[in-house]
Protein backbone atom coordinates (compact mmCIF):
# COMPACT_ATOMS: atom_id res chain seq x y z
CA UNK A 1 0.00 0.00 0.00
CA UNK A 2 1.10 3.58 -0.56
CA UNK A 3 1.44 6.32 2.02
CA UNK A 4 -1.47 7.86 3.84
CA UNK A 5 -3.40 10.21 1.53
CA UNK A 6 -6.20 11.18 3.85
CA UNK A 7 -7.95 10.13 7.05
CA UNK A 8 -9.76 7.33 5.25
CA UNK A 9 -6.54 5.42 4.56
CA UNK A 10 -6.58 3.71 7.99
CA UNK A 11 -10.17 2.50 7.73
CA UNK A 12 -9.96 1.43 4.10
CA UNK A 13 -6.38 0.62 3.10
CA UNK A 14 -5.23 -1.06 6.32
CA UNK A 15 -8.38 -3.12 6.84
CA UNK A 16 -8.62 -4.16 3.21
CA UNK A 17 -4.95 -5.08 3.20
CA UNK A 18 -5.40 -7.88 5.77
CA UNK A 19 -7.23 -10.99 4.71
CA UNK A 20 -8.95 -11.68 7.99
CA UNK A 21 -9.78 -8.05 8.71
CA UNK A 22 -11.07 -7.51 5.20
CA UNK A 23 -13.52 -10.34 5.59
CA UNK A 24 -14.74 -9.10 8.95
CA UNK A 25 -15.07 -5.57 7.58
CA UNK A 26 -16.78 -6.63 4.37
CA UNK A 27 -19.28 -8.88 6.11
CA UNK A 28 -20.36 -6.09 8.42
CA UNK A 29 -20.10 -2.93 6.30
CA UNK A 30 -20.13 -4.14 2.71
CA UNK A 31 -18.07 -2.59 -0.06
CA UNK A 32 -17.31 1.11 0.20
CA UNK A 33 -18.64 3.23 -2.61
CA UNK A 34 -16.31 5.70 -4.36
CA UNK A 35 -12.98 6.74 -2.89
CA UNK A 36 -9.52 6.23 -4.29
CA UNK A 37 -7.12 3.35 -3.90
CA UNK A 38 -7.26 -0.24 -5.11
CA UNK A 39 -9.01 -3.18 -3.50
CA UNK A 40 -7.25 -6.34 -2.40
CA UNK A 41 -9.10 -9.60 -2.79
CA UNK A 42 -9.11 -11.63 0.42
CA UNK A 43 -7.16 -14.88 0.42
CA UNK A 44 -9.19 -18.05 0.35
CA UNK A 45 -7.94 -19.12 3.77
CA UNK A 46 -9.03 -15.87 5.42
CA UNK A 47 -12.42 -16.05 3.75
CA UNK A 48 -12.88 -19.63 4.93
CA UNK A 49 -11.90 -18.65 8.45
CA UNK A 50 -14.45 -15.88 8.80
CA UNK A 51 -17.13 -18.08 7.26
CA UNK A 52 -16.64 -20.68 9.97
CA UNK A 53 -14.15 -23.00 8.27
CA UNK A 54 -11.03 -23.04 10.40
CA UNK A 55 -8.68 -25.38 8.54
CA UNK A 56 -6.04 -22.71 8.01
CA UNK A 57 -3.99 -20.72 10.51
CA UNK A 58 -3.84 -16.95 10.14
CA UNK A 59 -0.33 -15.61 9.79
CA UNK A 60 1.23 -13.01 12.07
CA UNK A 61 0.54 -10.11 9.69
CA UNK A 62 -3.14 -10.98 9.41
CA UNK A 63 -3.41 -11.29 13.19
CA UNK A 64 -1.68 -7.93 13.65
CA UNK A 65 -4.13 -6.20 11.32
CA UNK A 66 -7.05 -7.94 13.00
CA UNK A 67 -5.90 -6.76 16.42
CA UNK A 68 -5.51 -3.22 15.05
CA UNK A 69 -9.06 -3.35 13.75
CA UNK A 70 -10.35 -4.58 17.09
CA UNK A 71 -8.54 -1.81 18.92
CA UNK A 72 -9.49 1.02 16.58
CA UNK A 73 -13.14 0.45 15.71
CA UNK A 74 -16.18 1.30 17.82
CA UNK A 75 -18.64 -0.57 15.61
CA UNK A 76 -20.14 -3.32 17.83
CA UNK A 77 -20.78 -5.64 14.88
CA UNK A 78 -17.18 -5.40 13.68
CA UNK A 79 -15.89 -5.84 17.25
CA UNK A 80 -17.95 -8.97 17.73
CA UNK A 81 -16.89 -10.51 14.42
CA UNK A 82 -13.25 -9.66 15.03
CA UNK A 83 -13.41 -11.29 18.45
CA UNK A 84 -14.95 -14.43 16.95
CA UNK A 85 -12.20 -14.60 14.34
CA UNK A 86 -9.51 -14.05 16.97
CA UNK A 87 -11.09 -16.63 19.25
CA UNK A 88 -11.17 -19.18 16.46
CA UNK A 89 -7.57 -18.36 15.56
CA UNK A 90 -6.55 -18.81 19.20
CA UNK A 91 -7.65 -22.43 19.01
CA UNK A 92 -4.29 -23.03 17.28
CA UNK A 93 -1.31 -23.23 19.65
CA UNK A 94 0.94 -21.25 17.29
CA UNK A 95 -1.54 -18.37 17.23
CA UNK A 96 -1.83 -18.36 21.00
CA UNK A 97 1.84 -17.40 21.12
CA UNK A 98 1.66 -14.91 18.23
CA UNK A 99 -1.34 -13.07 19.67
CA UNK A 100 0.45 -12.72 23.02
CA UNK A 101 3.65 -11.48 21.39
CA UNK A 102 1.66 -8.93 19.37
CA UNK A 103 0.20 -7.53 22.59
CA UNK A 104 -3.22 -8.94 21.76
CA UNK A 105 -4.26 -10.21 25.19
CA UNK A 106 -4.86 -6.72 26.70
CA UNK A 107 -6.74 -5.72 23.53
CA UNK A 108 -9.06 -8.72 23.83
CA UNK A 109 -9.23 -8.40 27.61
CA UNK A 110 -10.40 -4.81 27.42
CA UNK A 111 -13.56 -5.97 25.67
CA UNK A 112 -14.86 -7.83 28.72
CA UNK A 113 -15.70 -4.35 30.05
CA UNK A 114 -18.06 -3.77 27.14
CA UNK A 115 -21.71 -3.34 28.22
CA UNK A 116 -22.81 -5.34 25.17
CA UNK A 117 -23.29 -8.86 26.54
CA UNK A 118 -22.60 -10.49 23.20
CA UNK A 119 -19.25 -8.70 22.88
CA UNK A 120 -18.41 -9.58 26.48
CA UNK A 121 -19.17 -13.24 25.79
CA UNK A 122 -17.04 -13.33 22.62
CA UNK A 123 -14.15 -11.66 24.47
CA UNK A 124 -14.38 -14.24 27.25
CA UNK A 125 -14.44 -17.04 24.68
CA UNK A 126 -11.32 -15.65 23.00
CA UNK A 127 -9.53 -15.34 26.34
CA UNK A 128 -10.59 -18.88 27.13
CA UNK A 129 -8.85 -20.23 24.03
CA UNK A 130 -5.81 -18.08 24.71
CA UNK A 131 -5.64 -19.33 28.31
CA UNK A 132 -4.76 -22.85 27.18
CA UNK A 133 -1.21 -21.51 26.89
CA UNK A 134 0.40 -21.35 30.35
CA UNK A 135 2.44 -18.24 29.51
CA UNK A 136 -0.73 -16.51 28.37
CA UNK A 137 -2.30 -17.22 31.75
CA UNK A 138 0.24 -14.92 33.38
CA UNK A 139 -1.24 -12.01 31.39
CA UNK A 140 -4.85 -13.19 31.63
CA UNK A 141 -4.83 -13.59 35.44
CA UNK A 142 -5.31 -9.84 35.89
CA UNK A 143 -8.87 -10.31 34.65
CA UNK A 144 -9.81 -13.10 37.09
CA UNK A 145 -11.43 -10.84 39.71
CA UNK A 146 -13.51 -9.03 37.12
CA UNK A 147 -14.56 -12.29 35.48
CA UNK A 148 -15.64 -13.59 38.88
CA UNK A 149 -17.69 -10.46 39.52
CA UNK A 150 -19.36 -10.79 36.12
CA UNK A 151 -20.09 -14.48 36.66
CA UNK A 152 -21.74 -13.98 40.04
CA UNK A 153 -23.47 -10.65 39.40
CA UNK A 154 -24.71 -11.37 35.89
CA UNK A 155 -27.83 -13.23 34.77
CA UNK A 156 -28.01 -16.84 35.91
CA UNK A 157 -27.39 -19.44 33.17
CA UNK A 158 -26.50 -16.70 30.67
CA UNK A 159 -23.98 -17.10 27.87
CA UNK A 160 -21.71 -14.59 29.63
CA UNK A 161 -21.85 -16.57 32.87
CA UNK A 162 -21.00 -19.84 31.13
CA UNK A 163 -18.18 -18.22 29.14
CA UNK A 164 -16.75 -16.77 32.35
CA UNK A 165 -16.98 -20.12 34.13
CA UNK A 166 -15.18 -21.84 31.26
CA UNK A 167 -12.38 -19.28 31.42
CA UNK A 168 -12.05 -19.69 35.20
CA UNK A 169 -11.97 -23.46 34.75
CA UNK A 170 -9.08 -23.19 32.29
CA UNK A 171 -7.27 -20.77 34.58
CA UNK A 172 -7.47 -23.25 37.49
CA UNK A 173 -6.22 -26.36 35.70
CA UNK A 174 -2.90 -25.74 37.46
CA UNK A 175 -2.48 -24.53 41.03
CA UNK A 176 -0.83 -21.26 40.06
CA UNK A 177 -3.88 -18.99 40.13
CA UNK A 178 -6.41 -20.97 42.18
CA UNK A 179 -5.85 -18.84 45.29
CA UNK A 180 -7.39 -15.90 43.44
CA UNK A 181 -10.80 -17.61 43.78
CA UNK A 182 -10.63 -17.96 47.57
CA UNK A 183 -13.13 -15.15 48.14
CA UNK A 184 -15.61 -16.55 45.62
CA UNK A 185 -16.02 -20.16 46.76
CA UNK A 186 -19.32 -19.57 48.56
CA UNK A 187 -20.60 -17.80 45.44
CA UNK A 188 -19.58 -20.79 43.32
CA UNK A 189 -21.67 -23.12 45.46
CA UNK A 190 -24.62 -20.72 45.23
CA UNK A 191 -24.46 -20.76 41.42
CA UNK A 192 -24.07 -24.54 41.55
CA UNK A 193 -27.30 -24.92 43.50
CA UNK A 194 -29.36 -22.37 41.56
CA UNK A 195 -28.12 -22.90 38.02
CA UNK A 196 -29.49 -25.24 35.38
CA UNK A 197 -27.83 -28.49 34.32
CA UNK A 198 -25.24 -26.91 32.04
CA UNK A 199 -24.28 -24.35 34.67
CA UNK A 200 -24.05 -27.03 37.37
CA UNK A 201 -21.68 -29.11 35.24
CA UNK A 202 -19.44 -26.12 34.49
CA UNK A 203 -19.27 -25.03 38.14
CA UNK A 204 -18.43 -28.58 39.16
CA UNK A 205 -15.58 -28.73 36.65
CA UNK A 206 -14.16 -25.62 38.29
CA UNK A 207 -14.69 -26.92 41.83
CA UNK A 208 -13.02 -30.20 40.90
CA UNK A 209 -9.92 -28.28 39.82
CA UNK A 210 -9.82 -26.52 43.18
CA UNK A 211 -10.50 -29.70 45.14
CA UNK A 212 -7.38 -31.42 43.79
CA UNK A 213 -5.17 -28.82 45.49
CA UNK A 214 -4.64 -29.50 49.23
CA UNK A 215 -4.05 -25.80 49.89
CA UNK A 216 -7.61 -25.08 48.71
CA UNK A 217 -9.26 -27.73 50.91
CA UNK A 218 -9.72 -25.47 53.92
CA UNK A 219 -11.37 -22.77 51.84
CA UNK A 220 -13.71 -25.28 50.23
CA UNK A 221 -14.69 -27.00 53.48
CA UNK A 222 -15.16 -23.70 55.30
CA UNK A 223 -17.49 -22.26 52.66
CA UNK A 224 -21.05 -21.64 53.80
CA UNK A 225 -23.21 -23.91 51.65
CA UNK A 226 -26.97 -24.35 51.71
CA UNK A 227 -28.10 -27.76 52.96
CA UNK A 228 -29.81 -28.36 49.59
CA UNK A 229 -26.31 -29.22 48.34
CA UNK A 230 -26.87 -32.73 49.68
CA UNK A 231 -29.73 -33.23 47.23
CA UNK A 232 -27.07 -33.52 44.54
CA UNK A 233 -26.20 -36.90 46.07
CA UNK A 234 -29.69 -38.30 45.47
CA UNK A 235 -29.94 -41.34 43.20
CA UNK A 236 -32.13 -39.59 40.62
CA UNK A 237 -29.57 -36.86 39.91
CA UNK A 238 -28.14 -36.91 36.36
CA UNK A 239 -25.04 -39.09 36.15
CA UNK A 240 -22.77 -36.33 34.80
CA UNK A 241 -23.59 -34.26 37.90
CA UNK A 242 -23.66 -37.09 40.42
CA UNK A 243 -20.26 -38.45 39.41
CA UNK A 244 -18.74 -34.99 39.70
CA UNK A 245 -20.11 -34.25 43.17
CA UNK A 246 -18.87 -37.67 44.29
CA UNK A 247 -15.45 -36.91 42.84
CA UNK A 248 -15.52 -33.55 44.65
CA UNK A 249 -16.07 -35.38 47.94
CA UNK A 250 -13.36 -37.90 47.06
CA UNK A 251 -10.81 -35.20 46.19
CA UNK A 252 -11.46 -33.23 49.37
CA UNK A 253 -11.25 -36.40 51.43
CA UNK A 254 -7.91 -37.25 49.80
CA UNK A 255 -6.57 -33.78 50.59
CA UNK A 256 -7.54 -34.12 54.25
CA UNK A 257 -5.96 -37.56 54.47
CA UNK A 258 -2.70 -36.23 53.03
CA UNK A 259 -2.62 -33.54 55.69
CA UNK A 260 -3.73 -35.88 58.49
CA UNK A 261 -6.77 -33.69 59.12
CA UNK A 262 -9.31 -36.51 59.27
CA UNK A 263 -7.88 -37.79 62.55
CA UNK A 264 -8.43 -34.38 64.17
CA UNK A 265 -11.75 -32.53 64.39
CA UNK A 266 -11.23 -29.45 62.20
CA UNK A 267 -12.67 -26.14 63.36
CA UNK A 268 -15.35 -25.43 60.78
CA UNK A 269 -18.59 -23.64 61.59
CA UNK A 270 -22.04 -25.11 61.23
CA UNK A 271 -23.47 -24.57 57.78
CA UNK A 272 -20.10 -25.16 56.20
CA UNK A 273 -19.39 -27.71 53.49
CA UNK A 274 -17.44 -29.76 56.04
CA UNK A 275 -20.50 -30.28 58.22
CA UNK A 276 -22.56 -31.29 55.18
CA UNK A 277 -20.07 -33.77 53.75
CA UNK A 278 -19.12 -35.39 57.05
CA UNK A 279 -22.57 -35.33 58.65
CA UNK A 280 -24.96 -38.22 59.14
CA UNK A 281 -27.34 -37.19 56.35
CA UNK A 282 -24.57 -37.36 53.77
CA UNK A 283 -23.39 -40.69 55.19
CA UNK A 284 -26.88 -42.09 54.69
CA UNK A 285 -26.93 -40.90 51.11
CA UNK A 286 -23.55 -42.55 50.46
CA UNK A 287 -24.86 -45.85 51.82
CA UNK A 288 -27.94 -45.60 49.61
CA UNK A 289 -25.82 -44.92 46.52
CA UNK A 290 -24.06 -48.24 47.03
CA UNK A 291 -27.20 -49.71 45.45
CA UNK A 292 -27.29 -47.27 42.53
CA UNK A 293 -28.13 -48.82 39.16
CA UNK A 294 -25.02 -47.37 37.52
CA UNK A 295 -21.75 -49.26 37.99
CA UNK A 296 -19.61 -46.10 37.72
CA UNK A 297 -21.55 -44.45 40.54
CA UNK A 298 -21.30 -47.52 42.77
CA UNK A 299 -17.57 -47.79 42.14
CA UNK A 300 -17.05 -44.14 42.99
CA UNK A 301 -19.05 -44.43 46.23
CA UNK A 302 -16.98 -47.37 47.49
CA UNK A 303 -13.90 -45.11 47.54
CA UNK A 304 -15.51 -42.52 49.86
CA UNK A 305 -15.78 -43.16 53.62
CA UNK A 306 -19.36 -43.75 54.75
CA UNK A 307 -18.95 -42.66 58.34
Amino acid sequence: MGGARDAGWVAAGLVLGAGACYCVYRLTRGRRQGGGGHRLRPSRSAEDLTNGSHDDVLNAEQLRKLLYLLESTEDPVIIERALVTLGNSAAFSANQVIIRELGGIPIVGSKINNPNHSIKEKALNALNNLSVNVENQIKIKIYINQVCEDVFAGPLNSAVQLAGLRLLTNMTVTNDHQHMLNNYITDLFHVLLTGNGSTKVQVLKLLLNLSENPTMAEGLLGAQVDSSFLSLYDSHVAKEILLRVLTLFQNINNCLEKEGRLAVQPTFTKGSLFFLLYGEECAQKMRALLYHHDADVKEKVTIIPKS
